[in-house]
């Protein structure tokens, strides 16, 4: 590592030798194989934009230049040549660096990311107040193929072409997302990775021809209708060009003298331009380069024997995937809808079994909600699977599209509650807050694996909207009670107050009965199944309850405990997340830094009992 730890920021890396950067990437790349092999993280991503990352900061000048990465799962490289290679060590742990943008982190960062196809619109924001401040600088966004399937980075290009500030795009072009990019888009890319002729030809002429004193501008004027023409010639349907863009590839995102020569040539040309780099997921790892999918998101491994794949538990995300296989050999008018997340949602099987019947749309949770809607307005039964944190951009499409018209519609929402690593931007903690205040929606919460098959069943014969939430990870297996329309299931009786868990912290809360079981505090514990609407039985039951306690994995505003209590009309202790973006870090870490692992849970209640409810924080 003797260049790359000579390297605290962006002004070291500029001293560098153009001969010297091949050298550095290589070491570069061993770093983060080294680092994120020993604390997991997202690696094929990154390993592929070693080049791009580093030629962006030989050329530009961050932080006065604005770099807005894209989802930040390819932000790791961009974090080593920004003074943060010490942190490492302790990459996505709490407490520790995050594994996403952070702009408290850096003044680098200049804009937080999470989600996808948002870097385009953030740049153009920047770029536009650049201009209202007469700030010369540059405004640069760095989206990939799969973001740029999403409908909002398509909002932005329009805009762009239409404002004509003076914004760069740098299409970071690697044939996938998580899994392998589908729909038009991703084949029109396919075709354009064909025709390079058109580059140099074009930003050389309209940088000799800016120029020419006095003549120069016109020149550039007629140049850009005569492209028009000779464009038709060389490079069918550019789209990009049609909204306004200068485009500019495709560049060999793994040559870095190349990116340099083409991020000089540009930067002094004004408007929107899109320059499109070709990279490989993985790129200098064999064991990535080969399975990028299985290296987009990885825990500790080896790096001579690379992931060693071993029997495992099953995952919540497989049980229902699996559930979806045996339901659709029984109904043929079961879909399964995704977006952009076979993989994670468990619906590889699915897609393989029953390809007619399996629509993957990309990046697009909004189009992927109402399309599942019109499924349903034509007889078909769709079970639309998405993250909890990602079903958010759908809010509005859930509401107007599903909800206002009771469709039946199902949604499998994965990863609800605190998923760990991947920090405040992924955690699924608000859907029982943004689903349960909608009419006609009805929300389901199972306890372990078995729950969550009966209530697939159920959902086939549901009339109206229905969600069903569960958690990352490897599936409970707690009893096998049966589902009668989903009524709450009582686990323990006691006399001294009421707990009822949701979901997946239905484990937990038997560990705390039990535990306060030997202070002589007993507890009915309830497994409630339903979230919202809470079932009149239910409600009849607690109406004559004292000391009624909640859990849940869900922030408290809004939450189940808070939604109990309006319907109860009396006190309910909720025991929920604090109403803030929790950080990163492994899930036992979180749970105790919000006083809901199992020992804060039993000290909490027995101070709460014998405070005479007044309960602590």
């Amino acid at each position: 590592m003797k260049i790359l730890s000579n390297i605290k920021g962006p002004e070291d890396l500029k001293q560098v030798p153009r001969s010297d950067l091949d050298g550095l990437c290589d070491e570069i790349r061993a770093f983060l194989l080294h680092k994120v092999s020993k604390t997991g993280g997202h690696l094929s991503s990154n390993l592929g934009v070693v080049e791009l990352t580093t030629a962006l900061h030989y050329v530009f000048d961050s932080p006065k230049d604005k770099i807005v990465w894209d989802v930040g799962h390819q932000g790791y490289v961009h974090k080593i040549l920004t003074g943060r290679q010490k942190e490492f060590d302790h990459l996505r742990q709490y407490k520790g660096m995050s594994g996403f943008l952070k702009a408290h982190e850096s003044p680098h960062d200049v804009f937080d990311a999470g989600h996808s196809s948002t870097s385009i619109s953030a740049a153009l924001g920047y770029a536009k107040a650049m201009a209202l401040k007469g700030d010369s600088h540059k405004s640069i966004a760095v989206i990939g193929d799969g973001a740029l399937s999403g409908g909002m980075a398509f909002e932005a290009l329009n805009y762009a072409g239409h404002c004509r500030e003076n914004i760069i795009v740098v299409l970071n072009d690697n044939e996938m997302s998580i899994d392998e990019n589908v729909g038009a888009v991703s084949s029109y890319l396919n075709k354009l990775r064909t025709t390079s002729t058109y580059l140099h030809f074009k930003i050389n002429t309209q940088k000799v021809f800016n120029k020419i004193p006095f003549i120069g501008k016109g020149l550039v004027k007629v140049f850009s209708k005569l492209k028009n023409s000779i464009k038709q010639f060389v490079v069918k349907g550019m789209l990009f060009e049609e909204f306004g863009f200068t485009y500019v590839g495709v560049v060999d995102g793994h040559n870095i003298k190349k990116l340099i020569d083409v991020f000089d040539h540009v930067k002094d040309i004004d408007g929107p331009i899109l320059i499109h780099v070709a990279t490989e997921k993985g790129k200098g790892y064999p064991h990535a380069e080969s399975s990028p999918i299985k290296y987009h998101g990885v825990g500790q491994f080896d790096l001579e024997k690379g992931i060693v794949d071993s029997p495992s538990k099953l995952k919540y995300q497989d049980a229902m995937g699996n559930q979806l296989i045996r339901l659709r050999q029984e109904h043929d008018h079961i879909v399964a809808i995704t977006a952009a997340m076979p993989t994670g949602t468990g619906l590889t099987g699915f897609a393989r079994a029953y390809p007619e019947s399996f629509m993957d749309v990309g990046i697009a949770e909004q189009n992927a909600v109402t399309m599942a809607a019109g499924l349903a307005k034509g007889g078909i039964k769709p079970f639309v699977c998405i993250y909890s944190t990602f079903l958010q951009r759908a809010y509005d499409q859930i509401l107007h599209d599903v909800c206002i018209q009771n469709l039946d519609v199902v949604f499998c929402i994965d990863r609800a509650g605190l998923v760990g690593a991947d920090g405040e931007t992924h955690h699924g903690v608000f859907d029982i807050s943004y689903l349960s205040h909608i009419p006609n929606m009805t929300l389901l919460a199972p306890k372990d694996q078995y729950e969550l098959e009966q209530m697939m069943i159920y959902a086939v014969t549901h009339k109206g909207p229905l969600a069903i939430r569960y958690p990352r990870g490897q599936v409970d297996k707690i009893n096998q009670a049966p589902l009668e329309n989903n009524k709450a299931e009582i686990l323990y009786r006691g006399d001294d107050g009421v707990l009822l868990a949701v979901g997946n912290r239905v484990s937990d809360a038997c560990q705390v009965v039990e535990q306060l079981h030997s202070f002589g505090i007993h507890l009915t514990l309830i497994n409630p199944r339903q979230v919202t609407p809470i079932p009149l039985d239910l409600i009849n039951y607690l109406s004559d309850k004292k000391n009624i306690f909640t859990l849940e994995d869900n922030v408290l505003i809004g939450g189940y405990g808070a939604y109990l209590s309006t319907i109860l009309e009396e006190e309910v202790m909720p025991f929920a997340l604090s109403q803030t973006f929790i950080e990163h870090g492994d899930i036992d870490s979180l749970n105790k830094s919000q006083g809901l692992d199992i020992p804060s849970l039993v000290k909490r209640i027995r101070e709460y009992l014998e405070a005479g409810h007044e309960p602590t924080t």
